[in-house]
């Protein structure tokens, strides 16, 4: 007996079932995947960027060096300090060293811009006037003994960091006598400085103070500082430099910064520093006190390119979110490889930037990078979605971004907050428009 297929019988037949790949059910995700990895990719040239902006500070700093080298460093004045070789023991001697009991200096800084190749340095030449007064000194204090005193051989010295920079032939105006500077300061107060030999009378147990003055005309770059050795320690200084920055360890007890340059007042005590007005054997450690003003150069382009790359992954990682999601919303479809020239395009902005920052001002050379990589993205879009209206969108979008990321340069002391609220608002956005993806069907 035959037994018959209850699918002849009715007439129907078995439909084949057909199996969707693994990259077909998951090709969305996958690409997701991809672009994340792709993202990550384009940083490698965002960190080659990082390290061209290194290489070109580098020959920056090279360029002031050479510059500073011919004409001076950056300057700090110590001093006039009194010093008193000694005898500790046959054939063994030791200084003593008195600070000023008052101590005044009025300058006056010409500063000038000197250009190596494309590299500005600036640099200034200075006249100083330096006066004060030395009160009786104190031997016994120092507990030093009056015969063992080599007050022949006593002198007055003044520290210069760089004695290149001196352009005059400076002169001392002691107890209304007058004497002749000499290179060198055995490294009591700074590296490198002038002495001269100055008469001490003894009287009693101490040794005769007196008045000082001297002009000194002296040629920097970047920064002058100075050391409050006196008791009393007055600093003004006036410049025509309109971009002063005040550093060291004291600010100025006044200071006028205008259109046309800047003026300055410092005023220190001896009690506002740790060394004393007298010691003998050893250094005291001066410098901790040293104050002063830097010429500032008010736009530091690659600074401010270094700001820029930190946002790289940013810039391309909403980038590329936004071409995502159009592919979701709009049913198109962009291949990696396009999005490998997009992601190129906005890294070759960086080099524009630092490029243009080294020949025009920051703001300048940011406008021009950001409008030729946004005109080319932009052109860009309208081929792969053969839409100029989507391009334009995309467009529009870039030039908020850009924007943002500007705004966050400019703002220093902001840039966390405003950072922050525009993440917050970016990631509102972004899932606003996520809702109308229906993923259950992806």
């Amino acid at each position: 007996m035959e037994t018959s297929n209850p699918n002849e019988s009715t007439g129907l037949q078995k439909q084949p079932v057909t199996e969707v790949s693994f990259m077909k059910r998951y090709a969305i995700g996958i690409k997701a995947i991809l672009i994340g990895i792709l993202v990550m990719l384009l940083l490698i040239p965002a960190a080659m960027i990082m390290g061209l902006i290194s290489e070109r500070e580098r020959r920056q700093n090279e360029a002031t060096e050479e510059v500073s080298a011919k004409w001076g460093g950056m300057q700090t004045i110590t001093g006039p300090v009194i010093v008193i070789p000694y005898v500790t023991k046959p054939g063994e001697t030791s200084v003593a060293m008195f600070l000023p009991d008052k101590l005044t200096v009025n300058g006056e800084l010409l500063p000038e811009i000197r250009k190596r190749g494309i590299y500005e340095v600036a640099v200034y030449s200075s006249h100083l006037q330096i006066s004060g007064s030395f009160s009786p000194l104190d031997i016994a204090g120092l507990h030093i003994a009056q015969e063992d005193l080599l007050l022949k051989d006593a002198y007055l010295a003044i520290g210069v960091t760089d004695m290149r920079g001196i352009y005059n032939q400076a002169q001392l105006q002691w107890n209304n006598q007058q004497f002749i500077f000499n290179p060198g300061v055995a490294n009591l107060l700074a590296p490198s400085g002038m002495q001269t030999k100055i008469p001490l009378v003894l009287e009693n147990d101490s040794l005769s103070g007196g008045n000082f003055s001297v002009n000194l005309d002296l040629r920097g770059a970047g920064q002058i500082s100075f050391s409050p050795v006196g008791k009393s320690t007055i600093v003004n200084l006036n410049s025509s430099w309109t971009h002063p920055s005040f550093d060291g360890a004291f600010l100025p007890n006044q200071h006028n910064v205008h259109g046309k340059g800047f003026t300055a007042a410092w005023q220190v005590s001896h009690l506002n520093r740790n060394f004393p007005q007298s010691f003998a054997g050893g250094k005291a450690d001066i410098h901790t006190a040293d104050f002063g003003v830097a010429l500032f150069m008010p736009v530091d382009g690659y600074q401010q390119s270094t700001r820029a790359v930190k946002y790289a992954i940013l810039i391309i990682g909403l980038t590329f979110l936004v071409f995502y999601f159009i592919e979701l919303l709009q049913r198109y479809s962009v291949h990696p490889l396009q999005y490998i020239l997009i992601g190129l395009a906005l890294c070759i902005f960086y080099t524009l930037l630092i490029a243009l920052a080294e020949q025009l001002n920051f703001q300048l050379a940011y406008l021009i990078s950001a409008l030729l990589t946004l005109g080319l993205v932009t052109a860009y879009s309208a081929s792969v979605f053969r839409s100029s209206r989507m391009a334009a969108g995309i467009g529009g979008i870039l030039v908020i971004l850009y924007g943002f990321i500007y705004v966050i340069i400019r703002s220093e002391d902001q840039a966390l907050l405003m950072g922050s609220l525009g993440l917050f608002i970016i990631l509102a956005v972004v899932m606003y428009f996520s809702r109308k993806i229906k993923w259950n069907e992806l």
